[in-house]
């Protein structure tokens, strides 16, 4: 998960599903719901913290997943990034943990933000900013951190868990949420709630602008650098005129340059308390411990009103929107067409269309634009993005063959979408969406950590862990007509966003 850094999911994703999950279909099926419910315990306490305890005594291990219910989407304007910048800060330690004198650590640290805000004050003046000023106060930042580093000791928390048997520490970020996740032996467990209780109730941003650093480096890499990044941050910015989807996870390089850590501990202590924190706990547990344990470390987090989710909504488009990045790379070609949320009763309906127009070489765009046509080396198509919390966006994105150009696979992929309109899917295609929506939920579920990460995401975005297994009983009721509808609405004109990659001569 770290990057879907759940920013975007990969564009040349393909879903390879051995066999053996398909069949074990007919066996798997019609009890999963009601097997979970028997082996699920949920409470809250009363700070508002949820948890989902579900016990699964195959191996003695226990895979924990903390969801926030935040990301890039509820940052404001001058702070874009700053979800993401917590991810790199997820295991920096505690006031206990990481430190050898938190005392004189925080005292180096003030001097840090002091003479960072100093530099940030005397940068606003532009060309009358003081040259030796802004140099003596860089030595005092610099001072100051070298003395915050003396009492720093590198990556405690991760060791701590590693010396126990901890795998997959990890975390990740997305325009929806932010999630925390590991896997313990199960002897363990109390270590956990521990380690993850301090993290909440007593966080500390060391090495913050250190951090903030490699995050703008990372920016270079994945976006500055990279023809494909471009078009994606250029895209959702014009698919997006006045909702916070339109702005990458990565957030803006000048605000990146300007995060205080003042305005992280701000954002911390809005968005990260116990009434937007939901936690799966799933393996070889008891939950009568889990729930006694939960109560001593997890309810002596202070809380505080979950925050509202966000208002503005992006108004319909008037006509379609373009973008081109002119670039010596490979052409690419992305159309995107805005859909509903992930409560929408026609997600279901998206999700088979995915299936049909973009999973494998089956797929009706890789049969027509790459086997028959030949004029792609790939096309696909795919849902939920950015996110799915809100109202996202339906992609269809071809990579064109040598000697073929953008608009080839532009029209190739047009003509599909009207084909969808037109002409019924056939028995055969929707009956492989459905059966492949399955046995992609059997695979998933075959994990400890996968699930927890799955059953918080459909607790906080849907309200219902169980809308996880529902969904397969919504997909089966989807018709060919269903899918007739959902494009004949949707993939219209005025609703479109198109992205290219122009090829240009080197310059070298």
């Amino acid at each position: 998960m770290s990057h879907q850094n759940r920013e975007t999911r990969s564009f040349l994703r393909g879903i390879l599903l051995p066999l053996c999950a398909i069949l074990a279909l007919a066996t798997a099926k019609g009890q999963d719901l009601a097997e979970f419910e028997q082996r699920m315990t949920e409470f809250t306490l009363n700070n508002g913290m949820r948890f989902l305890v579900l016990e699964r005594h195959e191996a003695p291990v226990v895979a924990f997943c903390t969801h926030a219910d935040v990301g890039s989407v509820d940052e404001e304007r001058g702070i874009t990034g700053i979800a993401h910048l917590f991810e790199h800060m997820a295991f920096k330690g505690t006031k206990t943990i990481g430190t050898t004198n938190y005392k004189a650590e925080a005292e180096a640290m003030a001097k840090m933000d002091e003479a960072f805000l100093a530099i940030k004050a005397e940068r606003i003046k532009g060309d009358k900013a003081d040259n030796e000023r802004l140099s003596l106060l860089q030595q005092q930042f610099e001072q100051a951190q070298e003395q915050a580093q003396e009492y720093l000791v590198h990556d405690e928390f991760e060791e701590a868990i590693q010396r126990v048997g901890g795998v997959d520490l990890n975390a990740g970020t997305g325009f929806d949420l932010t999630v925390y996740y590991l896997s313990l032996p199960s002897n363990k467990v109390e270590l956990w709630l521990l380690m993850e209780s301090d993290r909440f109730l007593n966080p500390v941003l060391r090495e913050f602008y250190k951090e903030k650093d490699v995050v703008m480096e990372e920016r270079r890499m994945r976006i500055e650098s990279q023809p494909t990044g471009r078009l994606i941050e250029e895209f959702l910015a014009i698919a997006y005129k006045a909702h916070p989807y339109g702005v990458h996870v990565i957030g803006h390089m000048s605000d990146l340059q300007t995060l205080t850590r003042a305005e992280a501990e701000a954002f911390f202590r809005k968005h990260y308390i116990p009434s937007n924190l939901t936690i799966a706990i799933v393996g070889d547990i008891n939950p009568d411990q889990i729930k006694m344990l939960a109560e001593q470390y997890f309810a002596r987090i202070p809380s505080g009103p979950k925050p509202e989710p966000m208002e503005t909504e992006e108004p319909p488009q008037l006509g379609e929107r373009r973008v081109t990045v002119e670039d010596p790379a490979q052409p690419f070609v992305l159309i995107g067409y805005h859909k509903p949320d992930i409560n929408h009763e026609d997600n279901v309906v998206f999700d088979a269309v995915t299936d049909i127009m973009g999973v494998g070489r089956t797929s009706r765009l890789y049969k027509s634009l790459v086997k028959e046509k030949k004029i792609a080396v790939y096309a696909s198509a795919l849902q939920g993005i950015p996110g799915d919390k809100y109202p996202g966006l339906f992609l269809f994105y071809s990579v064109p063959a040598k000697g073929h150009t953008n608009e080839e696979s532009e029209q190739a992929i047009y003509e599909e979408i009207e084909r969808l309109k037109t002409e019924p899917v056939t028995p055969q295609e929707l009956d492989k969406a459905k059966t492949r929506a399955r046995a992609d939920l059997i695979r998933q579920l075959d994990s400890n950590s996968g699930l927890a990460q799955l059953l918080t995401y459909y607790e906080v975005l849907t309200g219902d862990w169980r809308n996880l297994f529902k969904q397969l009983d919504q997909i089966d009721k989807v018709t060919a007509e269903d899918i007739q509808r959902v494009a004949r609405q949707y993939f219209v004109t005025k609703n479109r966003t198109v992205g290219v990659i122009q090829t240009t001569a080197s310059e070298n």
